[in-house]
């Protein structure tokens, strides 16, 4: 029985409801009197249940869709202005215990190189992330206790946050480890972390564990369940997100967005962030096998639904997709991307030797930080290495509520444009450095707040003269 109010994985991701919600949307994708009084709803700015969006998705009137794209592009606009959040993996183990069938970690891959950076490696790698201007990490491990115990993860994370070189400081570590007790999540806690992530990668309980044949990832339940072990443990800002084509797109879309209003229901917030990731070629793994891919308008139409279901969320894409698609999803709901990624354990220091290769997946768009920060302010976007909220401790509800209201303008614009001036003084190419002072020069005007924007001058002006680390 689905009951989104449940703590049971089953209950609030139910198979029975997912049949039923996909079911209803085939049968109404050419409603045109539905479909218009759901866009209108969705016109309020307060989000749609997932049987509502599934119908959006199933649309194919391209009149109806045209509107989906455009009120998807505006929702953005209006809870994220124009700002891109930037930020990169970093892969701290590649030892696993799991046979997760997609992964090139798996534990029956023998040929794979098996790479665990010690501490004084990690100091290394976070010094080169500092110095392209980085100042969000995503920490990436496999599942295996003796390998990546907790221990290790959270010595980890002290090791980064104790950095500090030249301007350079990881100010935010986002953690992405599998599931865990609360009482692990609790230390993850205390120790720091931004945003807990964690992938389904499938909603779909069958397929699931057979993806999963063997390993603790196997346990669809412990798993599905973890967000709310974590959310007990006390940490409220998580991120989802599924791997498409493992399974059929409309049936994760469907589970994805029930989950989302789980945490809603149960925890009074919704997920920090969601990541759609696509399966991709890797050691080991051909991506061809899985017949379930999609293609890109299809996966455009994906991004441009979940951000009208779900407007106050986070939308990620990485590296895994090519310039040329990461710019049209920005348009549709993408507010965070990566730049300059590796997926190899380590790899920003000193590069991987081919024949040593330790990577999760294989990357789609190489182009340095740089490359990518001056791509995207000559596209209009703001690259922000913002982490104020974070540090502020405006998180989990506190932060929603910002968002919600619109008053996020007031703070994360100006935060946006006070890290790019850093990002450019300290980091940035001549050509870069030229763009983004005119787009700060334009942007600073658009402040809401007359107070806050004579602040955010006076706070630009300082950063010139080699101050730092100011924020709203």
């Amino acid at each position: 029985m689905y009951d989104p109010r449940s703590l049971k994985a089953q209950e609030f991701i139910s198979h029975e409801e997912i049949l039923a919600t996909l079911a209803y949307a085939r049968k109404n994708k050419e409603n045109e009197e539905l479909l218009q009084q759901i866009i209108d709803k969705a016109r309020e700015r307060r989000g749609l249940s997932h049987r509502e969006a599934a119908v959006l998705l199933a649309c194919e009137m391209e009149e109806k869709n045209q509107q989906i794209y455009a009120l998807a592009e505006q929702i953005k606009k209006d809870f994220y202005g124009n700002r891109i959040v930037m930020f990169a993996p970093l892969y701290l183990s590649n030892y696993c215990i799991n046979s997760c069938v997609y992964c090139p970690y798996h534990i029956k891959n023998r040929h794979i190189a098996r790479k665990k950076l010690t501490q004084e490696e990690i100091r290394r790698e976070v010094i080169a992330l500092q110095d392209m201007g980085h100042k969000r990490l995503a920490l990436e491990l496999g599942e295996d206790p003796v390998h990546n115990p907790i221990e290790y993860v959270l010595e980890s994370m002290k090791t980064i946050y104790s950095i500090h070189h030249k301007n350079g400081d990881i100010r935010r570590v986002n953690v992405n480890i599998a599931a865990t007790t609360v009482e692990n999540y609790r230390r993850l806690k205390e120790a720091g972390i931004g945003t807990y992530i964690l992938f389904q990668e499938t909603y779909h309980k069958e397929s699931y564990e057979r993806l999963h044949p063997a390993g603790p990832k196997h346990d669809y339940t412990y798993h599905t369940e973890a967000m709310d072990r974590a959310m007990e443990g006390g940490i409220d800002d998580v991120g989802l997100g599924v791997l498409f084509g493992l399974e059929l797109y409309e049936y994760e879309f469907v589970g994805l967005l029930m989950h989302a209003e789980h945490l809603e229901a149960v925890h009074g917030v919704g997920p920090h962030t969601i990541s759609v990731p696509r399966i991709r070629h890797a050691d080991d793994i051909d991506a061809d096998a899985f017949d379930n891919g999609i293609d890109d308008d299809t996966f455009a139409k994906i991004v441009a639904c979940i951000r009208i279901a779900v407007p106050y969320t986070g939308m990620i894409v990485s590296t895994r997709e090519n310039p040329k698609c990461r710019e049209r999803l920005l348009h549709l709901g993408v507010s965070q991307i990566s730049g300059g990624s590796r997926t190899s354990v380590g790899g920003y220091a000193e590069p991987e030797a081919e024949e040593e290769t330790s990577a999760q997946f294989d990357v789609s768009d190489n182009r340095t930080l740089d490359e990518v920060v001056n791509w995207l302010m000559r596209l209009g976007y703001i690259p922000s290495f913002c982490t104020a909220c974070y540090r502020e401790g405006r998180t989990g509800d506190r932060f929603m509520s910002l968002c919600k209201s619109g008053q996020i303008q007031n703070c994360c614009h100006p935060n946006a444009l006070m890290t790019l001036k850093e990002y450019l003084l300290d980091y940035a190419s001549e050509d870069t450095r030229k763009i983004g002072e005119e787009l700060i020069r334009r942007e600073i005007e658009h402040v809401p707040r007359e107070r806050t924007k004579e602040i955010a001058k006076q706070n630009l002006l300082a950063i010139e003269k080699g101050k730092r680390d100011f924020r709203f």
